[in-house]
């Protein structure tokens, strides 16, 4: 090959993200694409989407309340150890007072079948999506695709630190608090949550009177 001029071409060694094994048998569908749940905080759905810099990529982990269509918490990365989704999973913890067991959703990636992953979400119901069938988790797959044809695709990334700001911006001071959803009724995420508390308060004074 060298006398005649070719070189051969390193390819990076494909790395599995998703678990292939007696072990997914295990993994049961519970969501069972049930999208529509009737109060916040029944069901959780998360997943990882790659963006690209120019220092290479970073990893974007989101949880998902699947009631409003709120992202109520996410985590950049730059490697897809599965100790950033434990992160991700234990921020939604602290934002949200889970009073019930509630369902979280994801797909069979190794970090959220990791023990890590378990540990942090004990006394939660776990649902996967099928293998190799994103539609089960339709909803936060979705939200990465308009959070990069809405505004990540616009730009530039230079690297991780200029990466977070926009995602921060898109989900922060955009997504969650003014951009309406048709599911939402045509509200925001944070806006239909609000309309739900409102609700509930108005049905107790009425039963109280």
């Amino acid at each position: 090959m060298r006398q005649m001029g070719i070189k051969a071409h390193w390819v990076k060694p494909y790395i599995q993200t998703t678990i292939d094994s007696d072990f997914s048998q295990k993994l049961k569908n519970i969501l069972n694409e049930e999208f529509n749940p009737t109060h916040p905080d029944a069901v959780w759905c998360s997943d990882i989407t790659y963006i690209w810099t120019f220092e290479g990529f970073v990893y974007l982990t989101s949880v998902m309340d699947l009631y409003s269509r709120k992202i109520i918490s996410w985590v950049l990365s730059e490697t897809l150890e599965a100790s950033h989704v434990v992160e991700c999973v234990e921020k939604a913890k602290r934002v949200r007072n889970i009073e019930k067991p509630l369902i979280f959703h994801c797909d069979r990636g190794c970090q959220y079948v990791s023990e890590a992953f378990q540990k942090a979400t004990k006394g939660m119901i776990h649902s996967y999506s099928k293998k190799a069938y994103p539609w089960d988790n339709a909803c936060i797959e979705s939200f990465h695709a308009l959070l990069k044809r809405e505004w990540i695709n616009r730009f530039k990334i230079f690297n991780y630190a200029h990466a977070h700001k926009l995602i921060f911006e898109y989900i922060e001071t955009f997504y969650n608090t003014v951009r309406i959803h048709s599911h939402c009724g045509y509200l925001s995420p944070n806006e239909y949550e609000e309309q739900y508390l409102k609700n509930i308060e108005e049905n107790a004074v009425k039963i109280a009177s």
